[in-house]
């Protein structure tokens, strides 16, 4: 079947290691599903895959991609959830220590067929495209999870949120603005800013500016380069949810002393769980929210996608189309 997929690893160069080609069709373990895939989305997650972070070469070769929306063996519209979570766990699966992203362990959603646990297999709303549906069981599930499970926000109370432009933030700023939030966003780049105001926000500022006024919680996947300014920003009490670290994970003012002073919290976040998939789904079928989608490509044209994911050059995510 048709796929794109890693086949050597290269921190330097990702692409170097990006096949577009030909790979076995999926095994089918007990339990397990196959899906055809209509559309697939990427994720910064991708880019690290090719860089060997967390997936070591004794894997390879690996086709990648975590998101996928497509047919079930029975031509139901459905999404994929990308958490695989051992067999025996219960509960939040987010927790299994055992657990994995598609393309990690197991050959990912960059291709004609994905298999995943029956369990994992989401129905997808009618109202949703294919392509906008690929873009939720990553980027746009942890931004509904931030929010809604980590952030302790209610209707009414201001968020801020980092780097406007990237898949997590674009869709915390739109999910935010649907639910009833006051949102702040901060981006280096003019334009960028001007596009989280037309997507929700109700104020965009250059990063590290003074905001008009303290927030409730902050929406934080940039890391170093913005730590110090969500502390400052916040109120005392309020909460910082993070769920990524793309400018690094070691700021140079870690701010504890603000910190446990004024009370703060300071809540990690990964991924999602299947039910929270599902309520993000119905969530934008019954508010008509819609993916942000800065283009959709062929499959077969991937790396031109994830090129601009590794030169920044995206607002929104993009779709790969089957």
């Amino acid at each position: 079947m048709f796929a794109v997929y890693a086949d050597q690893i290269n921190p330097d160069a990702p692409l170097d290691g990006l096949v577009v080609g030909e790979r076995p069709e999926p095994e089918v373990p007990d339990g397990w599903t196959t899906v055809t895939v209509k559309a697939a989305s990427i994720n910064h997650h991708d880019v690290w895959s090719l860089r060997g972070v967390g997936l070591p070469a004794d894997r390879l070769p690996m086709i990648l991609g975590c998101d996928a929306a497509g047919l079930d063996e029975d031509g139901n519209e459905v999404l994929v959830h990308a958490v695989i979570s051992d067999p025996s766990w219960r509960g939040d699966e987010t927790l299994d220590p055992k657990r994995s992203l598609l393309s990690e362990r197991h050959q990912g959603t960059f291709a004609e067929r994905v298999t995943v646990p029956k369990r994992n297999v989401v129905a997808k709303p009618e109202g949703l495209s294919f392509a906008e549906a690929a873009c939720l069981p990553t980027a746009w599930l942890t931004a509904y999870r931030m929010l809604f499970t980590q952030s302790d926000l209610r209707q009414g109370d201001t968020v801020l949120v980092q780097g406007a432009g990237g898949g997590v933030a674009t869709a915390a700023i739109t999910l935010a603005r649907a639910a009833g939030f006051r949102v702040y966003a901060t981006s280096r780049d003019e334009d960028k800013r001007n596009r989280a105001v037309e997507i929700g926000a109700h104020e965009a500022f250059e990063s590290g500016a003074r905001l008009p006024s303290k927030v409730d919680a902050v929406i934080e996947t940039v890391g170093a380069a913005t730590w110090s300014h969500s502390v400052k920003s916040m109120r005392p009490g309020g909460t910082i949810v993070i769920a990524g670290a793309t400018s690094g994970d070691a700021p140079s003012h870690a701010e504890l002393t603000r910190i446990f002073f004024q009370q703060m919290r300071v809540h990690g976040s990964t991924m999602g769980t299947r039910d929270e998939l599902h309520a993000l789904a119905q969530f934008m079928d019954v508010t008509g929210t819609r993916p942000l989608i800065d283009r959709e490509l062929p499959m077969a044209d991937a790396a031109e996608g994830l090129a601009s994911v590794i030169d920044g050059s995206v607002f929104g995510k993009i779709v790969l189309t089957l």
